[in-house]
Protein backbone atom coordinates (compact mmCIF):
# COMPACT_ATOMS: atom_id res chain seq x y z
CA UNK A 1 0.00 0.00 0.00
CA UNK A 2 1.28 3.68 -1.07
CA UNK A 3 2.39 4.99 2.40
CA UNK A 4 3.35 9.03 1.38
CA UNK A 5 1.85 11.36 3.51
CA UNK A 6 -1.25 13.44 1.81
CA UNK A 7 0.34 17.42 2.51
CA UNK A 8 -2.22 19.38 4.32
CA UNK A 9 -3.18 22.97 2.27
CA UNK A 10 -1.82 25.82 2.92
CA UNK A 11 -4.55 27.88 4.24
CA UNK A 12 -5.46 25.42 6.80
CA UNK A 13 -2.13 26.55 9.00
CA UNK A 14 -1.54 29.30 7.77
CA UNK A 15 -1.59 32.21 11.20
CA UNK A 16 -3.22 35.29 11.34
CA UNK A 17 -0.14 37.66 10.07
CA UNK A 18 -0.03 35.29 7.20
CA UNK A 19 -3.72 35.09 6.56
CA UNK A 20 -3.72 39.18 6.06
CA UNK A 21 -0.57 39.28 3.70
CA UNK A 22 -2.40 36.23 2.06
CA UNK A 23 -5.69 38.73 2.00
CA UNK A 24 -4.19 41.89 0.98
CA UNK A 25 -2.04 39.57 -1.93
CA UNK A 26 -5.03 37.89 -3.15
CA UNK A 27 -6.98 41.65 -3.32
CA UNK A 28 -4.04 42.98 -5.07
CA UNK A 29 -3.83 40.69 -7.71
CA UNK A 30 -7.93 41.10 -8.43
CA UNK A 31 -7.55 44.51 -8.35
CA UNK A 32 -5.19 44.43 -11.64
CA UNK A 33 -6.69 41.38 -13.41
CA UNK A 34 -10.06 43.98 -13.29
CA UNK A 35 -8.00 47.48 -14.19
CA UNK A 36 -5.85 45.15 -16.54
CA UNK A 37 -9.15 43.34 -18.17
CA UNK A 38 -11.44 47.03 -18.26
CA UNK A 39 -13.87 46.06 -15.63
CA UNK A 40 -12.78 48.83 -13.70
CA UNK A 41 -11.41 51.98 -14.16
CA UNK A 42 -9.74 53.95 -11.37
CA UNK A 43 -10.33 57.72 -12.22
CA UNK A 44 -9.04 59.57 -8.92
CA UNK A 45 -7.34 58.62 -5.40
CA UNK A 46 -10.83 58.10 -3.84
CA UNK A 47 -12.42 55.78 -6.57
CA UNK A 48 -8.30 53.92 -6.32
CA UNK A 49 -9.27 53.58 -2.56
CA UNK A 50 -12.93 52.14 -2.52
CA UNK A 51 -12.40 49.81 -5.28
CA UNK A 52 -9.79 48.49 -3.31
CA UNK A 53 -11.23 48.58 -0.06
CA UNK A 54 -14.48 46.33 -1.51
CA UNK A 55 -12.38 43.70 -2.94
CA UNK A 56 -10.50 43.74 0.77
CA UNK A 57 -13.86 43.44 2.50
CA UNK A 58 -14.63 40.53 -0.17
CA UNK A 59 -11.77 38.66 0.05
CA UNK A 60 -11.24 39.17 3.95
CA UNK A 61 -14.68 37.62 4.80
CA UNK A 62 -13.94 34.98 2.83
CA UNK A 63 -10.86 34.11 4.52
CA UNK A 64 -12.13 34.00 8.02
CA UNK A 65 -11.44 30.47 7.84
CA UNK A 66 -11.74 29.81 11.86
CA UNK A 67 -15.33 29.86 13.77
CA UNK A 68 -13.57 32.38 15.94
CA UNK A 69 -12.14 34.94 12.98
CA UNK A 70 -13.24 38.18 12.64
CA UNK A 71 -12.51 40.40 10.01
CA UNK A 72 -12.93 44.35 9.34
CA UNK A 73 -12.04 47.09 7.23
CA UNK A 74 -12.43 50.60 8.43
CA UNK A 75 -11.23 54.02 6.15
CA UNK A 76 -9.66 56.69 7.13
CA UNK A 77 -9.17 56.01 10.66
CA UNK A 78 -7.45 58.61 13.17
CA UNK A 79 -3.55 57.51 14.27
CA UNK A 80 -2.14 59.37 17.43
CA UNK A 81 1.78 59.66 17.42
CA UNK A 82 3.88 60.17 20.55
CA UNK A 83 5.86 62.56 17.86
CA UNK A 84 5.52 64.83 15.43
CA UNK A 85 4.68 63.44 11.81
CA UNK A 86 6.10 64.90 8.79
CA UNK A 87 3.29 64.77 6.68
CA UNK A 88 0.60 66.56 8.97
CA UNK A 89 2.94 68.49 10.94
CA UNK A 90 0.83 67.36 14.16
CA UNK A 91 1.04 64.45 16.35
CA UNK A 92 -2.19 63.25 14.66
CA UNK A 93 -2.45 61.56 10.75
CA UNK A 94 -5.59 59.58 9.03
CA UNK A 95 -4.68 56.01 7.87
CA UNK A 96 -6.51 55.32 4.55
CA UNK A 97 -7.52 52.03 5.25
CA UNK A 98 -7.08 49.75 8.30
CA UNK A 99 -7.49 45.88 8.64
CA UNK A 100 -8.06 43.49 11.95
CA UNK A 101 -8.30 39.87 11.83
CA UNK A 102 -8.91 38.80 15.03
CA UNK A 103 -10.03 35.94 17.01
CA UNK A 104 -10.19 34.91 20.68
CA UNK A 105 -6.95 35.31 21.68
CA UNK A 106 -4.87 37.41 19.41
CA UNK A 107 -5.57 40.64 17.19
CA UNK A 108 -3.14 41.56 14.28
CA UNK A 109 -3.57 44.75 12.20
CA UNK A 110 -2.08 46.15 8.88
CA UNK A 111 -2.10 49.93 7.99
CA UNK A 112 -2.27 50.81 4.49
CA UNK A 113 -1.48 53.77 2.73
CA UNK A 114 -2.31 55.03 -0.79
CA UNK A 115 -1.64 57.21 -3.42
CA UNK A 116 -2.96 57.76 -7.10
CA UNK A 117 -0.90 59.95 -9.23
CA UNK A 118 -2.44 61.06 -12.70
CA UNK A 119 -0.49 62.15 -15.51
CA UNK A 120 -2.75 65.10 -16.17
CA UNK A 121 -2.08 66.30 -12.63
CA UNK A 122 1.11 66.20 -12.39
CA UNK A 123 2.67 67.63 -8.83
CA UNK A 124 6.56 67.03 -9.62
CA UNK A 125 8.26 66.35 -7.54
CA UNK A 126 6.33 67.00 -4.59
CA UNK A 127 4.44 63.47 -4.90
CA UNK A 128 7.75 62.13 -5.33
CA UNK A 129 8.76 63.71 -1.79
CA UNK A 130 4.74 62.76 -0.54
CA UNK A 131 5.51 58.51 -0.97
CA UNK A 132 8.44 58.88 1.09
CA UNK A 133 6.56 60.63 3.94
CA UNK A 134 4.12 58.12 3.58
CA UNK A 135 6.70 55.17 4.02
CA UNK A 136 7.82 57.81 7.31
CA UNK A 137 4.22 57.43 8.53
CA UNK A 138 3.83 53.64 8.23
CA UNK A 139 6.85 52.91 9.82
CA UNK A 140 5.83 55.49 12.85
CA UNK A 141 2.03 53.21 12.77
CA UNK A 142 4.09 49.83 12.63
CA UNK A 143 7.20 50.85 15.46
CA UNK A 144 4.58 52.21 17.79
CA UNK A 145 3.05 48.57 17.86
CA UNK A 146 -0.18 49.45 17.14
CA UNK A 147 -0.20 47.67 14.27
CA UNK A 148 1.82 44.29 13.27
CA UNK A 149 2.78 45.85 9.46
CA UNK A 150 1.54 48.26 7.02
CA UNK A 151 1.94 48.53 3.06
CA UNK A 152 2.07 51.33 0.85
CA UNK A 153 0.67 50.83 -2.41
CA UNK A 154 0.43 53.23 -5.66
CA UNK A 155 -1.06 53.31 -8.84
CA UNK A 156 -0.53 55.75 -11.83
CA UNK A 157 -1.03 56.44 -15.35
CA UNK A 158 2.21 58.64 -15.88
CA UNK A 159 5.51 56.39 -16.92
CA UNK A 160 7.27 59.25 -15.33
CA UNK A 161 7.26 57.51 -11.55
CA UNK A 162 8.47 53.97 -13.01
CA UNK A 163 10.89 54.24 -15.34
CA UNK A 164 12.00 58.02 -16.52
CA UNK A 165 15.70 58.07 -17.30
CA UNK A 166 16.77 60.66 -15.21
CA UNK A 167 15.50 63.05 -12.36
CA UNK A 168 16.97 66.14 -11.75
CA UNK A 169 19.93 66.57 -9.28
CA UNK A 170 17.83 68.85 -6.48
CA UNK A 171 15.22 66.24 -6.09
CA UNK A 172 16.91 62.63 -7.12
CA UNK A 173 17.17 61.50 -4.11
CA UNK A 174 13.77 60.48 -3.93
CA UNK A 175 13.60 58.20 -6.05
CA UNK A 176 11.34 54.79 -6.49
CA UNK A 177 11.30 54.17 -10.05
CA UNK A 178 11.63 50.49 -10.93
CA UNK A 179 14.59 48.61 -9.68
CA UNK A 180 15.33 51.76 -7.09
CA UNK A 181 16.37 50.90 -3.57
CA UNK A 182 16.70 53.26 0.00
CA UNK A 183 18.88 51.83 2.41
CA UNK A 184 18.00 52.43 6.11
CA UNK A 185 19.33 55.44 7.36
CA UNK A 186 19.74 57.52 4.19
CA UNK A 187 18.99 60.98 4.42
CA UNK A 188 16.94 62.07 1.96
CA UNK A 189 16.93 65.90 0.91
CA UNK A 190 15.21 68.90 -1.25
CA UNK A 191 18.25 70.63 -2.51
CA UNK A 192 15.82 73.71 -4.04
CA UNK A 193 15.92 77.14 -3.42
CA UNK A 194 12.80 76.95 -1.17
CA UNK A 195 12.14 72.99 0.03
CA UNK A 196 8.86 71.53 -0.07
CA UNK A 197 10.10 69.59 2.79
CA UNK A 198 12.36 68.97 5.50
CA UNK A 199 14.98 65.81 5.09
CA UNK A 200 13.65 62.44 5.54
CA UNK A 201 15.24 59.16 6.90
CA UNK A 202 14.04 56.44 7.02
CA UNK A 203 14.07 53.13 9.96
CA UNK A 204 14.45 50.26 7.22
CA UNK A 205 15.45 49.18 3.61
CA UNK A 206 13.14 49.31 0.53
CA UNK A 207 13.26 47.50 -2.94
CA UNK A 208 10.67 49.25 -5.79
CA UNK A 209 9.40 46.93 -8.26
CA UNK A 210 6.06 48.18 -9.81
CA UNK A 211 4.02 45.86 -12.43
CA UNK A 212 1.82 46.72 -15.38
CA UNK A 213 -1.81 46.24 -15.90
CA UNK A 214 -3.36 47.55 -18.72
CA UNK A 215 -1.45 50.52 -19.74
CA UNK A 216 -1.78 51.33 -15.46
CA UNK A 217 1.22 51.01 -13.29
CA UNK A 218 1.21 49.89 -9.76
CA UNK A 219 4.10 49.58 -6.97
CA UNK A 220 3.23 48.00 -3.23
CA UNK A 221 5.80 47.49 -0.25
CA UNK A 222 5.51 45.92 2.96
CA UNK A 223 6.75 47.77 5.92
CA UNK A 224 7.53 45.61 9.03
CA UNK A 225 9.72 46.13 12.26
CA UNK A 226 13.08 46.17 11.16
CA UNK A 227 14.93 43.51 12.81
CA UNK A 228 18.46 44.66 11.92
CA UNK A 229 20.64 45.03 15.38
Amino acid sequence: MHSEIVPEHVLTHLNQDQTLKRIIQTSYDVLLGQVGKGRIVIENEASFQLHFAYILKTIGELMQFSPEDTFAIKLETPYLSVVTLNKSGSKKAKIDIVLEMKNLSTTTRCAIELKFFQKVNMREPNNRYDVYRDLQNLEDYVYSKQYNFGLLFIATDHIHYVSKEQYSMDTADFDFRHGAMYKTGHLLEYRTTKPYGDPIALLNDYNFAWENAGGAYFLKHLVELNDKP
